[in-house]
């Protein structure tokens, strides 16, 4: 099933790539990016790996900001955007993340997770943790507030994109497992309940924690 999601998911991004490159980002995701970049800067943090990374616009702010940035993504499309940034990309799937243990000192991953299939997030978690250093800082934000998993039938790319997200309670709950929550805001979208924006600075949990 995942090998299926990340084939359907290349092709789509692929697609979409220059689209999304002339899109401008909402104000309420660049406010929650700038509030990353104060932990990031208040503890001196220098390296990011940004999985996920699209075409690069988060990857470049955080370049410009002077931090050492490394971008992984699926698309090969949305990678050639990242280079045209000047950034450092690589195609990857963040269930196998190809870097030695302690690689980085901070992780952005902006609507990406909400990809994985609920039964292998714990797995892609640990995945996560184990790149980061012991202090390491962690940024997850995407969609959910709702239990929601499969694709959508109304999504506008093609292949539409599968989707699983998870309540608050849910989330926060796989989250502790791995990491210590320093940072929680639920951002509520025009026209919608549940429905929200989940955003989170974690850090890596010391080994025996």
């Amino acid at each position: 099933m995942y090998n299926e999601i990340i084939r359907q998911l290349k092709k789509s991004y692929d697609e979409k790539a220059g689209e999304r490159d002339k899109k401008a980002i909402s104000l309420w995701k660049v406010d929650e990016r700038a509030k990353f970049l104060s932990f990031i800067q208040r503890e001196q943090k220098d390296t990011l790996l940004e999985i996920g990374a699209g075409i690069g616009k988060h990857g470049a702010f955080f370049s410009n900001c002077g931090l050492n940035v490394t971008c992984i993504d699926l698309s090969l499309e949305n990678l050639r955007f990242c280079q045209q940034k000047n950034l450092t990309g690589a195609e990857m799937d963040f269930r196998y993340l190809g870097f030695p243990v302690n690689s980085f000192d901070a992780l952005f991953a902006m609507n990406c997770l909400l990809h994985v299939p609920k039964e292998i997030l714990s797995e892609i978690l640990v995945e996560i943790k184990r790149t980061l250093v012991e202090d390491g800082l962690f940024y997850l934000g995407q969609y959910g507030g709702v239990d929601q998993q499969g694709v959508v039938s109304d999504d506008h790319y093609e292949p539409k994109r599968f989707y699983a997200l998870l309540t608050d309670q849910d989330l926060l709950q796989m989250i502790e497992k791995f990491f210590e929550i320093i940072y929680v805001k639920f951002i509520p979208l025009d026209g919608e309940n549940d429905f929200h924006f989940q955003s989170l600075v974690l850090r890596k949990k010391f080994v025996g924690n």
